[in-house]
């Protein structure tokens, strides 16, 4: 897993919120080419990786997404600091304190800190009560700025990128901690994946698509360029952890029912099978507040068989953290999964 998590380190120290994902998908793109597999990017700015099976009648496609949240510039304030709006749905106090870089229009950056308006414990006497808020949360720029004039001379306006410091970092009891790695984590398994894929050589018994998606967080990253040979269709995002969840950080999370209803019944049985056969170590879950690629799919009209695993994470949309072990078990689920027979067949 050491190729891995270097790799995760280099995904999330590239921005990438939803709306701005031009870079990172450049970086992937450069990194499956090498491969010598087919790609190509989609409208809406994805990249669609092909690598031909034995049965070319019959697909399957597996999408992982590389947009994050983040914010847009919503307002130049008198003072010279930025009012934010978020990209992505997260909660305003999970940001809080955090270093972050705001993107021009033309490609200029600028750093900043994402402070409460009442900061001072010395000036104001609610600091810690006042909401965390669009009205109270601003950025303060690393720059000698006393007026919205001053911050407009500088070239930023409404509507500029603001993405938020991933501070990844790996510990030595085999943890990855960074924000960003819903879903950058399981981006680089896809990669590993396909280099794992032509480097042995292994003849695929069903062309596979891979979609890297940049508009999961808004909601519709993955509900397109789904070919009309595509059977099955396997998301690989994060799996959710918190109070009456089973996901840990140490196993694959294999998604029974999200926000959008359960997920195909077969498939999810055929991964727990491979599972057992294969010494994976895994979990069952529900994820009560969530969505994802595969869904948006459903949604969308495609008739699908649609499934989602991922590592688990824990403080999902905030301070992420995950461990190498539940890295591995879902890189060995999605292995054995590409090798395997469809559920309908």
């Amino acid at each position: 897993m050491t190729e891995t998590v270097q790799l995760i380190k280099k995904l999330v120290s590239i921005p990438s919120p939803s709306g701005n994902t031009e870079k990172i998908i450049s970086f992937v793109e450069d990194y499956v080419k090498e491969l010598n597999i087919q790609t190509y990017r989609n409208r809406k700015g994805g990249l669609v990786a092909t690598i031909p099976g034995k049965d070319t009648d019959h697909h399957r496609m597996l999408t992982a997404h590389v947009d994050t949240l983040g914010a847009m510039v919503k307002e130049i304030k008198p003072s010279g600091r930025l009012k934010i709006d978020l990209i992505g749905g997260f909660r305003y106090n999970s940001i809080e304190g955090e270093y972050c870089e705001i993107e021009t229009s033309s490609g200029e950056v600028f750093t900043g800190t994402i402070l409460m308006h009442q900061t001072s414990v010395h000036v104001y006497k609610d600091a810690g009560k006042a909401e965390r808020n669009q009205e109270n949360i601003e950025i303060r720029l690393d720059e000698k700025v006393h007026s919205a004039e001053d911050v407009r001379s500088l070239g930023i306006e409404v509507g500029d990128f603001v993405s938020f410091d991933p501070r990844v970092e790996i510990t030595k009891s085999g943890f990855i901690k960074s924000r960003h790695l819903d879903d950058k984590a399981s981006v680089a398994l896809l990669l590993q994946l396909m280099k794992t894929i032509q480097e042995e050589q292994i003849e695929l018994p069903y062309t596979t698509h891979f979609l890297i998606s940049n508009n999961e967080e808004i909601g519709y990253g993955g509900n397109s360029n789904i070919t009309p040979q595509t059977v099955e269709y396997l998301a690989v995002d994060m799996g959710a952890m918190g109070d009456g969840q089973s996901t840990d950080e140490y196993t694959v999370s294999i998604c029974v029912k999200d926000s959008s209803g359960p997920y195909h019944y077969g498939l999810r049985k055929h991964l727990v099978e491979l599972a057992k056969q294969h010494d994976i170590q895994y979990k069952l879950d529900i994820y009560p507040f969530y969505g994802s690629d595969a869904s948006a799919a459903i949604r969308a009209g495609h008739d699908i068989v649609h499934g989602l695993i991922g590592p688990g994470i824990d403080s999902s949309h905030a301070f992420e953290r995950t461990h190498q072990d539940s890295l591995n078990h879902t890189y060995k689920l999605l292995y054995h999964y590409v090798q395997s027979n469809m559920v309908l067949f």
